[in-house]
């Protein structure tokens, strides 16, 4: 029997630290170019949400506007990975992200497991939000509070992210993590609603795990020791 292929989700920094507002960048893009052509995360002050799909970064801007970045360009936080699906399957009617997230769980053959994503299809419908810039050390929870969101409509685009185990909540957002690109590259951010048609979801299982820690001040200083579960909950997802 052939080995099975063990793919390698490569992160830097942890979510406590994004968490507790360690947003000083700590490696460039083109470090993480050399790890993955999938992924997502954030940029020095959280200026903005990072995509990353086929290889190409993109940093969607708090004004809505989209631009693809250069190798020195620093980031906080960001989780990559070379993607090449072990499992696919349409979606012909996804009615919301919960839908969404249901069926990749039928795709999930662990709950033990880190798993990459991507979505790619036309979407009726997609809430999304990027962050603005923001001084070091303000709390997650309160920068995300004054983000400024978009909703698109009928747009060609695709979805890339995560699934992380329960286990790993102090590393990374627990359970699923997925920011938007549209096709033409021109609009994007922080999934929070979705809905569509014929869309073609793919997942990979990650068997193994690398996080490398910022040599940073602020992160050498900081007090990680707070749960960071509810204050992720309240910045990540769709405002009650």
């Amino acid at each position: 029997m052939a080995a099975r292929v063990q793919h390698t989700l490569y992160q830097v920094s942890t979510a406590t630290a994004l968490v507790e507002g360690i947003y000083q960048g700590a490696v460039q893009v083109a470090a993480l170019r050399e790890h993955g052509d999938l992924g997502l995360g954030t940029f020095e002050s959280l200026d903005g949400e990072m995509v990353v799909v086929d290889g190409h970064f993109f940093q969607v801007h708090s004004d809505g506007s989209v631009r693809e970045v250069q190798d020195d360009i620093l980031v906080p936080f960001a989780a990559v990975t070379d993607f090449s699906p072990d499992r696919s399957v349409t979606l012909d009617n996804c009615a919301d992200l919960s839908e969404l997230t249901s069926c990749f769980d039928t795709l999930r053959p662990s709950d033990n497991f880190f798993f990459a994503l991507r979505v790619d299809g036309t979407f009726d419908y997609i809430h999304a939000r990027a962050m603005r810039r923001t001084k070091e050390g303000v709390p997650l929870v309160q920068a995300a509070a004054v983000q400024p969101e978009f909703e698109f409509k009928n747009i060609l685009g695709t979805l890339v992210g995560f699934w992380t185990p329960e286990y790993a909540k102090a590393l990374n957002v627990p359970g699923y993590h997925l920011h938007f690109i549209s096709a033409d590259r021109t609009r994007g951010g922080h999934l929070l609603q979705c809905r569509g048609k014929s869309l073609r979801l793919q997942i990979q299982s990650e068997g193994d795990y690398h996080v490398v820690l910022p040599q940073t001040n602020d992160f050498v200083k900081a007090n990680l020791m707070r749960d960071p579960t509810a204050d992720l909950a309240k910045a990540e997802g769709e405002k009650k």
